[in-house]
């Protein structure tokens, strides 16, 4: 039996192991749960150690983002699987078992993740994972499930299990020895887009990424930096843009990214109109942060263009998801165009 550590990256979130830390440890037998605290500055700590003494807590020094922290953290721990779960995600009864009995039947999986619901409205998918991530070919993101800012219903469309091209860090099970040969997290990225930056490393290393419908967990969203702050625009701007420019092979990557910093310009000029000035505000300031942390990313893109392997790009979308929502206006996966997805390979 493998020995899995579920690890909880605490934030200023008392609130939130306070309402889901119990249901943790209740559905989550033969598990280790360890909560790893991100120097929060509310009574996190004071709490964990007064109502949960048996539940080890991991104490960092100082707010290392979701990246930092999870590589300070798992540094720490000894396991065979991690969880990285977010505090403010509700478990169901079997879910864990799920997730290691889909990782068992797949021993070339270096990562896999459960369907992804809201709390608020447990019919709904959830916009941090859905059921499975995807990336198109200007390096946006999006789900099964949910496309930008829609969500979905979840009627069942996607009980499945299957390969996809990113799982998502809200609750992503991983091997401990994967995550420790690609080095982890990217340090930089702080938080937001760091677990695609590592999904697309993992490909090209021989490993595939998955989604199981068997386990399934409840998501508030947006419990440490809310779906609404202009910093998450700022994290999710520039760390696209880094992520692209790190991992996409193709000769004609200096196109793409002409064509991405267009895309974002609309998309700064979209908030203008929208009224929020703040997040238009942000995406310039992406784009020079971007443009300042360029040297490194080249030499980061330098030495994981020298790995000989072609990676699996099973769920990359060879279309732009941007025109697809805002020109033509399809709303919903199944809408797409199925015949631009990057296929599963047979040997798969």
């Amino acid at each position: 039996m493998n020995r899995t550590a579920v690890v909880i990256l605490n934030y200023n979130g008392r609130a939130w192991l306070e309402r889901f830390l119990s249901g943790v440890l209740a559905h989550s037998p033969g598990a280790d749960v360890i909560v790893a605290d991100n120097s929060s500055t509310d009574d996190s700590r004071t709490w964990l150690r007064a109502t949960h003494p048996s539940v080890r807590c991991i104490a960092l020094e100082r707010n290392l983002g979701f990246a930092g922290g999870y590589n300070a953290a798992l540094a720490q721990v000894e396991a065979d699987r991690y969880v990285l779960l977010n505090s403010d995600v509700e478990v169901t009864p079997g879910w864990l078992n799920r997730l290691n009995a889909y990782m068992d039947a797949h021993p070339r999986m270096a990562a896999c993740q459960p369907k992804v619901l809201s709390y608020a409205a447990p019919q709904q998918f959830e916009h941090a994972g859905a059921a499975g991530g995807c990336i198109d070919r200007n390096g946006y993101p999006f789900c099964r499930g949910r496309i930008f800012e829609l969500t979905e219903q979840d009627n069942g469309q996607y009980n499945d299990d299957r390969a996809v091209f990113w799982a998502t860090g809200a609750c992503l099970m991983i091997r401990s020895d994967a995550f420790r040969a690609a080095g982890g997290f990217d340090d930089a990225l702080f938080a937001h887009m760091e677990e695609i930056d590592l999904c697309w490393r993992l490909r090209r290393m021989g490993w595939s990424i998955g989604y199981t419908s068997a386990a399934r967990v409840l998501h508030v969203g947006g419990g440490a930096l809310g779906y609404g702050h202009p910093f998450k625009t700022y994290l999710n701007f520039r760390n696209s843009l880094i992520v692209l420019t790190k991992n996409l092979k193709s000769r004609a990557l200096w196109l793409r990214l002409l064509r991405r910093l267009v895309l974002d310009g609309f998309a700064a000029l979209k908030f203008l109109l929208e009224g929020h000035p703040g997040h238009a505000w942000q995406v310039v300031r992406a784009h020079w942060s971007y443009f300042a942390a360029l040297p490194r990313v080249l030499r980061q893109r330098h030495e994981l263009m020298r790995v000989e392997r072609d990676p699996d790009l099973t769920g990359l979308y060879l279309r732009s998801i941007a025109y697809d929502r805002f020109i033509i206006g399809w709303r919903r996966f199944d809408q797409l165009d199925a015949t631009a997805f990057v296929q599963e390979r047979s040997s798969r």
